[in-house]
């Protein structure tokens, strides 16, 4: 059977927001079996809960922001993207502020966090959310579609015409039936435009963002001494908040997920179209009756005995 998992203990961090700027504590803690990802504004009294649901989420102009009774937590791609990466289905994500830490501008800290809190499978099954039909959202030259698939699969394409990132790979394929979440994906940085930022500065964003957490470009050039982290950084980075923006779903999806010059708020579009479509997926468990897939049971190994470190999309 694969298994739900949760975390094994508690874990903390301290970070910065990268819109707001403000110092944020972040803990996650295990939480029961279908329970899902739950955020809670700690700061706030009494405190707020906020499921990880595509109907939760509002703004998607710079991030993924999940928000209710007035209380809101954004910039929770990244997180929800390692979530995913490592197969965690439970977990209470504890934050005193209205962002979460962007760290490095990657999910490799986050990743790092959850191997040091350990992972442990659960009694129940994992519930995947099957696509048996095609779903396709557009707006204007940007689509995105979901296609039945008995595993888990992107395909991405970017435009920027700037030549930091023309040079680079601007389509990508992973497929997590033989490429690894940590390897091939978790170290992507966001990335922006020097005259953007200075943009978004004027107007109350961007205001954690430096070199540390983000790739950032003049007009011609990489500024980031350290260069890129993968030859093809960019457009895995949007492979990476997909990946984090479809698990806003609360589930794993069963599905190859294709899209050209797709945000979050088209990602979210299209979990609402694939919700809306009840004809279009189902729920699926693989047991001892069931066997799973080969591409899901690679996607998902088993965690071995007590290593906290051992990953699922490995």
């Amino acid at each position: 059977m694969i298994r739900q998992r949760t975390l094994r203990s508690i874990i903390r961090a301290t970070g910065v927001g990268l819109h707001s700027g403000l110092k944020v504590n972040l803990e996650l803690r295990p939480a029961p079996a279908d329970t899902g990802v739950i955020f809670r504004r700690t700061d706030l009294n009494p405190v707020v809960e906020i499921h990880a649901d595509p109907r939760e989420v509002g703004d998607t102009r710079m991030a993924s922001c999940l928000g209710r009774e007035g209380a809101a937590v954004s910039t929770v791609e990244h997180l929800m993207s390692a979530l995913a990466g490592l197969g965690v289905d439970n977990v209470f994500v504890d934050v005193d502020a209205p962002e979460l830490p962007i760290m490095d501008g990657s999910a490799s800290t986050f990743v790092y966090l959850i191997q040091q809190a350990g992972i442990v499978e659960q009694s129940a099954a994992k519930k995947f959310v099957r696509v048996i039909k095609p779903i396709e959202v557009h707006d204007g030259d940007k689509w995105a579609k979901l296609e039945p698939y008995e595993g888990f699969s992107l395909e991405f394409s970017i435009e920027f015409r700037h030549p930091a990132i023309d040079r680079t790979g601007t389509r990508v394929k992973i497929d997590f039936a033989r490429q690894s979440y940590i390897d091939d994906v978790a170290r992507a940085r966001t990335f922006g435009f020097m005259h953007e930022v200075e943009y978004l500065r004027q107007h109350g964003l961007a205001q954690g963002g430096s070199l540390d957490n983000a790739i950032v470009m003049d007009e011609y050039r990489v500024l980031n001494s350290d260069g890129l982290r993968y030859a093809d950084e960019f457009v895995k980075h949007k492979v990476l908040d997909a990946i984090g923006d479809l698990y806003i779903l609360g589930h794993p999806l069963l599905a190859a997920f294709t899209a050209h010059k797709s945000g979050h708020a088209l990602n979210n579009a299209l979990l609402h179209a694939l919700l809306d479509r009840q004809d279009a997926w189902e729920w699926a468990s693989f047991d001892q009756k069931q066997p799973a897939p080969s591409a899901v049971e690679h996607q998902f190994l088993p965690v071995a005995g007590d290593d906290p470190s051992v990953p699922a999309f490995a």
